[in-house]
């Protein structure tokens, strides 16, 4: 986020008093306990729905938040439920991205049965949709189902591979079309999801409209006060943050623990508008957004609580097949947010790609070349079930 530069200006010297150097601050940088969840997938539960649950606590979901808790039924079912406190009234009022989250979940629940044998018979909203908001009622009930003949998803064998792209695309070097139409042909490739409408683009033209209108969202976002602090106090800042609260937005590394170190970076200077930290902030996003050469989005002909669940389908599917044909893969989701402040990029998004209402554009990537990723942090599975 701040610059090596920056560091020095403002007091990067102390580095060498607080932590014996780069060296120090290197050994103090280690996440890997925020990592652990993503090896323990493999290691077996004993039960077809942990082992099941291990993937599925994988999934993405808006700013990492790991919205899902699931409660073991007899001896073949789980009930899927939003831990309401894991939501953002904020930059999400209507939960539609976590929404999408609990989708994701979901299907990477479905691969991973199918690995071992097992039929997923899944009843969305058992007992009935929510309104506005999500409530305490299920997000859905999962049968575990044997069924030899199952047929497994050639997807999930990236499962464990699967990356979101934080970093700078070559912008020379857009995605190649037959590339882009494998990536939507696979994404698709299940009865449920045939209604959705995808589309991609490397035009120039095409691909500066949308690095405009993302960045001017991403702008509203971070100067609204209220989502600006939202996501700066999910924001972890070092390996000791990180390793407590594996979930939000982290930032490590030997650099990060400086700028902790240091006091230059904090959640709250993140959210003072106009601060070194609130302005590298939004530089380094701007950046990510400049470099894309090419942009994927998808659409639902409406907008119920069952189209957002099967859209966080496509979207897990998406990124496993970006995965699978080595493209980097990042959400940009603010112009989709629905607040006030965001109405502007929201109607020209939806109109430039001729989408009307109630029908709605349910993701939005940049899509490029990039070098490798660290997986995210995870909460371990047992922190996820309802006793």
């Amino acid at each position: 986020m701040l610059s090596r530069r920056a560091l020095l200006v403002t007091g990067g010297a102390s580095i060498l008093v607080l932590g014996g150097g780069y060296a120090g601050l290197s050994a103090m940088s280690n996440i890997a306990p925020a990592r652990e969840p993503w090896q323990q997938a493999t290691q077996g539960f004993g039960d077809a729905r942990l082992n099941a649950a291990a993937y599925a606590i994988l999934a993405p979901s808006p700013h990492n938040l790991q919205p899902w808790m699931i409660r073991l039924e007899g001896e073949d079912s789980l009930t899927l439920f939003c831990d309401l406190d894991r939501r953002l009234p904020e930059t999400d009022p209507p939960d539609r991205q976590t929404t999408i989250g609990l989708g994701a979940f979901l299907e990477l629940l479905r691969q991973a049965a199918a690995e071992q044998g097992h039929r997923l018979e899944i009843t969305k909203f058992p007992e009935g949709e929510p309104g506005v908001r999500l409530d305490e009622r299920p997000i859905a009930h999962v049968r575990f189902v044997e069924d030899a003949d199952v047929e497994r998803d050639p997807l999930f064998g990236y499962a464990l591979r699967r990356r979101t792209a934080r970093a700078k695309f070559d912008p020379g070097r857009p995605v190649p079309s037959d590339r882009l139409a494998a990536l939507m042909e696979i994404s698709t490739a299940q009865p449920d999801l045939e209604a959705m409408k995808m589309d991609a683009s490397s035009d120039p033209e095409t691909a500066n409209w949308l690095k405009g209108v993302c960045k001017r969202a991403w702008e509203i976002e971070l100067r609204k006060p209220e989502t600006c602090r939202e996501s700066a106090d999910l924001t972890r800042i070092g390996a000791e943050q990180i390793n407590t609260s594996p979930d939000g937005i982290s930032l490590s590394g030997p650099m990060m623990e400086a700028y902790r170190m240091t006091g230059i970076l904090t959640q709250d200077s993140m959210g003072e508008t106009g601060s070194a930290a609130w302005n590298s902030t939004l530089s380094m996003y701007n950046g990510l957004i400049e470099s894309a050469p090419t942009f994927l989005w998808f659409t639902t002909p409406g907008n119920s609580r069952a189209e957002q669940l099967d859209s966080g389908a496509v979207w897990i599917r998406l990124q496993l097949a970006a995965a699978a044909v080595g493209v980097g893969f990042q959400p940009l989701s603010q112009a989709l947010e629905e607040y006030s402040e965001m109405a502007g990029p929201f109607s020209e998004i939806h109109e430039r790609f001729g989408v009307t209402l109630p029908g709605r554009m349910q993701g939005l990537f940049r899509l490029g070349y990039a070098g490798g990723q660290a997986p995210s942090p995870r909460w371990p599975l047992e922190s996820r079930i309802i006793a």
